[in-house]
């Protein structure tokens, strides 16, 4: 086992990843910008080293400053955690080139899930089933409009290197697409520095549903059940529970055994997280995240699997030692997650914390780094805390996740608490009746 690992993360992954270490024995490295010079990670960590100012270009995504403060601090390993570089792989490629062991999957997984069109072609190949859609970027707008017209409308354009909901455009006609096809590359331009674009069949009221697994890089692979995170605002999850209201033990397991068996045959390493659009009883393919999700712990909490530790336990080449049949799902967990924004405009709310009192009680897990006297930084992420409730049904869970936000204080800055309250008060949530679009509905937003 590793005797020092360096975190190259933030916030509550990086306080995450250093408990999992600690309970396994090992030492851990903080790294930090000068904005969190007094975060939670790095007065718990064994040692930490300030790689930057606040700009994350300039410090969580600087390579070389992370390097050099793994050799100063002679580690064995790293995790990257969520986020920043945790889907590079020339991150992962000079990690292991400077002598490091990367905590996660081999740099080649990570580049064959990175592209949007490699990943779908590479699932095509591995029996993933895929929305209907285009082999590859579409060259021109005749192009776009006769592929559109074949797939039939409305049709959804995306970035080839896209994620979190940017560079994405929906057409309902052969009319819209020029002027849609035209913006959707400007986004993408922006945010990834890469206009290419390729077009799928939008579907109308699908659920999102994910499904978690864990292999060992030696053909081993297995699934901690599926995760349903159709509550979305703008495409950024707001609401996640496992198992999903929608699925049957029938469905579970037939994509249960298509992604494991995919995976397999790639020999995947590390925790990774297979995203569908689930329709009419049908599957379809959007994406792969080669790294942990901040949906995470919800898997753990019905499956009572530490993800974290078995990617420790991979990474040092060891074998899962046990197959699907050990993973035994039990019970609903809920994740409310907190951000430092209004709950009603979601415009960011940092400052100092000048209260806190988190939720406790039997299948009440909170997993934030803020602390009374924390001053919540204006250049990252707003989440602040994952509010995460297991129940041995769905109704004891939401019983539950209703007194846990009732219990939690958080003062100083706005959160978004109030939303999560009024969300698990309504009759379709109640019902599990929702799907990818309802919540925009729901606020008003669509």
């Amino acid at each position: 086992m590793f005797e020092k690992v360096l975190i190259a993360n933030r916030g509550e992954i990086a306080l995450r990843i250093h408990r999992a270490c600690k309970e396994m024995g090992i030492k851990t490295v903080a790294v930090h910008s000068t904005a969190d010079a007094d975060a939670m990670h790095v007065r718990l960590a064994d040692e930490s080293v300030c790689i930057g100012p606040p700009s994350s270009a300039l410090s969580y995504l600087n390579i070389t400053a992370i390097l050099s403060a793994a050799t100063i601090t002679g580690v064995d390993a790293i995790h990257p955690g969520i986020g920043f570089l945790s889907e590079n792989a020339k991150f992962a490629e000079m990690i292991e080139e400077h002598g490091f062991t990367f905590i996660g999957p081999t740099p080649e997984h990570i580049s064959m899930m990175g592209d949007k069109i490699t990943a779908r072609s590479e699932a095509m190949k591995l029996g993933i089933p895929c929305v209907p859609g285009s082999d590859g970027a579409v060259e021109d707008i005749n192009e776009a409009i006769e592929l559109a017209n074949g797939i039939g409308y409305p049709v959804i354009m995306k970035a080839t290197a896209g994620g979190g909901g940017k560079g994405m455009q929906v057409a309902y006609s052969a009319d819209e697409i020029p002027g849609k096809l035209s913006l959707c590359r400007t986004e993408a331009k922006a945010a990834f520095g890469n206009d290419d674009v390729y077009i799928e069949k939008y579907l109308g009221q699908p659920r999102h549903i994910e499904v978690q697994v864990l292999g060992d890089g030696q053909g081993n692979v297995v699934h901690l059940g599926e995760r349903d995170c159709s509550l979305q605002r703008r495409h950024q999850k707001v609401l996640e529970e496992a198992p999903s209201p929608a699925l049957n033990a029938e469905a579970r397991a037939k994509i249960g055994k298509i992604v494991t068996d995919a995976l397999s045959k790639i020999k995947y390493r590390s925790a990774g997280t297979i995203e569908f659009l689930y329709e009419n009883g049908e599957f379809y393919f959007i994406e792969m995240n080669t790294r942990l999700q901040v949906e995470h712990p919800i898997s753990e909490m019905i499956c009572n699997i530490d993800l974290v530790r078995e990617q420790l336990r991979v990474a040092t080449g060891a074998p899962l030692g046990y197959g699907q049949e050990a993973i035994k799902m039990s019970g609903h967990s809920i994740e409310c997650r907190i951000n430092a924004e209004h709950p009603e405009t979601f415009i960011p709310s940092p400052g100092r914390i000048t209260d806190y009192h988190a939720p406790g009680g039997l299948g009440v897990r909170v997993d934030s780094a803020i602390y009374s006297g924390y001053a919540v930084p204006p250049y990252y992420d707003s989440l602040i805390a994952k509010l995460i409730v297991h129940g041995s049904t769905r109704n004891e869970c939401l019983m539950r996740l209703r007194r846990a936000l009732e219990e939690f204080v958080v003062g100083g800055v706005n959160t978004t608490i109030p939303l999560h309250q009024k969300l698990i008060s309504d009759p379709d949530f109640l019902n599990g009746d929702y799907d990818i679009h309802w919540l925009e509905k729901w606020m008003g937003e669509e």
